[in-house]
């Protein structure tokens, strides 16, 4: 993992922002309309589990801005994960903050305008709505900050957990679905978000030596 995607000069790293930047220009283009307006209204038609619209929403509720940041602020405080929890920290605001203004200003989608047919929910789903005060759609923000929080983890995980640390990649799929079967976002969305919040938190831990970091203490 660190030698694939961590530097940012390396292909790996390279080859996501391009990613990012085609699937940016199609959703614009709105080249993936059809696709995504027939995947979403698809989920539309499943919901109805009580048990299964439980679970999405108590996933995409997990994924708003206040309890990710609890998390990291819990792993700042931590003495032996304070580096760790800063970068968290920062990847979580700076991709909450951009993928608002490129929800917002750049990309411009309108959310999904469909009424969700599923069981009624203890409270309304969290439409993370922007501090630019938006509605935009691309990319999803509940998704770039599982992504940026998943790569951090992992990547300080990877060597003691060679296999292991993939399992954290649940959580961002896990909120990817939960936003689609909400009916908060197209699945365009979404694989833009797990990019971005990739991008985000490589280019953060690169400038703030993460890997320096975790050599020196053994995390």
């Amino acid at each position: 993992m660190q030698k694939f995607i961590f530097e940012i000069r390396s292909r790996g790293f390279f080859l996501l922002v391009i990613a990012f930047l085609i699937i940016s220009g199609l959703v614009y283009a709105e080249v993936t309309e059809q696709f995504d307006e027939s995947s979403i209204l698809h989920f539309q038609s499943i919901s109805g589990n009580t048990s299964l619209d439980l679970l999405m929403w108590v996933l995409t509720e997990i994924g708003g801005i206040i309890p990710i940041m609890l998390f990291c602020f819990v792993m700042f405080v931590w003495r032996k994960t304070r580096r760790m929890g800063l970068i968290l920290l920062l990847a979580i605001l700076i991709a909450t903050v951009l993928a608002g203004y490129l929800k917002d200003y750049v990309v411009d989608r309108p959310r999904p305008d469909l009424e969700y047919l599923g069981s009624e929910l203890p409270i309304d789903v969290e439409s993370d709505t922007t501090v630019l005060g938006g509605q935009g759609s691309f990319p999803s923000g509940h998704v770039a900050r599982a992504s940026a929080l998943a790569f951090v983890l992992g990547y300080a995980l990877s060597d003691r957990f060679p296999r292991g640390w993939v399992l954290l990649w649940i959580f961002p799929g896990s909120m990817a679905l939960s936003r689609i079967y909400l009916l908060q976002h197209y699945p365009m969305d979404v694989i833009g978000g797990i990019l971005f919040g990739i991008i985000i938190a490589a280019i953060l831990a690169n400038k703030l030596k993460l890997s320096e970091y975790l050599n020196s203490s053994k995390v």
